[in-house]
Order: structure tokens, then C-alpha cells, then sequence
């Protein structure tokens, strides 16, 4: 993690995430995480929990449910179990980011790459997002069973068309210079893996590195673009609030 000269609304902070690795970060209250694209394909496979109490996580099913999407995009608010707001997405260069096909597994990655380890291939250990994940929360006294449904930032995966209703990963959405912004509004863990895509068809492991930057936001306000976006997303919000105040 690297401080940053600061100035109002500059980052606090930055990281570069390496190809194929994890990281977590703590993001407090009313700071926004930015994550951009260093490489052109990038996938970060994001978990987030509420800090003060990691029981409460992300709930995909619900976020999509109450936002009527099958895609997260700006405004949305990132619901918990317990429906209130963890994060708002405040802005993407992206109109689409997969939340409906889970992360990559160690048997996923063995089947089509083969194996590897890092006595054999060090830094180019090819490592699936579930493994990297679960380093990342077992640091925080966490473990397999507070896995949950990842989202997805920077791939997108579409209906085929065809009769049984397949998805198909869409190859090509994200380039070097692509982001995204979540807006904490409850202080956070935020927990991600740069692993490819399961569905990303490519032949060759290929990972791609992302940048992460923190900085100071203000609230939202009662007209702020998440809180009107539907009506449950105010609620969300409200419900956070009433929970902090």
C-alpha cells in the first residue's frame, strides 16, 4: 500500500493488485475504493463484508432481486444479508459487471491449465480466486464457510440465445483504463482476486493486473443518485444510516 501526496478528493491511498493474486483492504465509512484496469481483460472477483461485524456480507441475490437487474452497474447499492447498504457502485466506465457466474476453483484452473505450484513457477503460480480468497480470509479470522457469492467487477456474461438459456462469457469488455467506484457506506473488508474469469475462454492463463486507489467522499445526500435509484435502494441506505447514527 502506497500513501499518496493528499489534497481534497485526491486518493489516500494506492495499490497495485498483481496478475492472478488477492488482497484485502479495510475501507471505512464514506471513502470510495476506485478500481482501474492496468491490463486490458481484467477480472476482479470481489467479496465484501461489513468490519465491525463480518456475519454480515454481500447478499448477490437480493442486490440483483430488489434492483431488478441481472448486472451490477452505477447507481446500484450493494445490499447485506440483513438489507442494508454495504457499498454503492457511484460510477464505472463500464455499463456491466457479472454478479451470476461465481469465481474461478482450483479444479476449474487444474483442468484447463494443468498444474502448478509456486516451487515450480513462482510468481506465475497459477492460483484460482477461491484459493486467493480464502488466504485473504483466513487472515481475518474467517474461513471456507464465509465464502459468498463474488461479484464480478470488469467481465460480463449474456444469454446465448440458444434453448436452454447457457451464458456466454463476452470476451473483450474490459481494457486497460476501464473502472469502477464503490462508495463504503458502512465501514468494510473488502476482499478480491485479479484470477481470470471462470467462463473467460482464453487458452492461455492470462491474468491481469489491477490498480486500487482510496479516497474521501462526501455522504450521500437525499438526492444522491444511489438512494433514488429505487426505491429499495433508499431503503438500504436509510436502514445503514438509522443502524450508524
Amino acid at each position: 500500500m502506497t500513501a499518496l501526496p493528499h489534497a481534497p478528493g485526491a486518493p489516500l491511498y494506492g495499490h497495485e493488485i498483481a496478475a492472478g493474486a488477492a488482497w484485502t483492504v479495510r475501507l471505512n465509512r464514506h471513502r470510495a475504493l476506485r478500481l482501474t484496469c492496468v491490463d486490458d481483460g481484467a477480472n476482479a472477483s470481489v467479496l465484501v463484508f461489513a468490519a465491525a461485524d463480518p456475519l454480515e456480507r454481500l447478499n448477490v441475490p437480493d442486490t440483483l432481486k430488489a434492483q431488478m437487474s441481472a448486472r451490477v452497474c452505477p447507481p446500484m447499492v450493494l445490499m447485506s444479508d440483513m438489507g442494508r447498504a454495504l457499498a454503492s457502485m457511484t460510477g464505472s466506465s463500464l455499463d456491466w459487471h457479472d454478479a451470476i457466474t461465481g469465481h474461478s476453483t482450483d479444479a476449474q484452473v487444474l483442468a484447463r491449465f494443468g498444474p502448478s505450484d509456486y516451487a515450480g513457477d513462482r510468481n506465475a503460480w497459477r492460483r484460482s480466486a477461491r484459493s486467493g480468497l480464502l488466504d485473504e480470509l483466513g487472515k481475518h479470522g474467517l474461513g471456507r464457510r464465509d465464502l459468498h457469492a463474488t461479484l464480478n467487477l470488469f467481465s460480463k456474461v449474456v444469454p446465448s440465445g440458444d434453448a436452454r438459456g447457457s451464458l456466454v462469457f463476452v470476451p473483450g469488455h474490459a481494457s486497460a483504463g476501464d473502472w469502477a467506484e464503490l462508495r463504503a457506506e458502512q465501514d468494510l473488508l473488502v476482499m478480491l482476486s485479479t484470477a481470470p474469469h471462470p467462463m473467460d475462454p482464453a487458452p492461455k492463463w492470462a491474468p491481469a493486473r489491477v490498480r486500487a486507489t482510496v479516497a474521501a467522499v462526501p455522504a450521500p445526500g437525499v438526492d444522491d443518485p444511489s438512494r433514488v435509484f429505487r426505491a429499495e435502494s433508499g431503503r438500504a441506505l436509510a436502514a445503514t444510516e438509522r443502524s450508524l447514527a
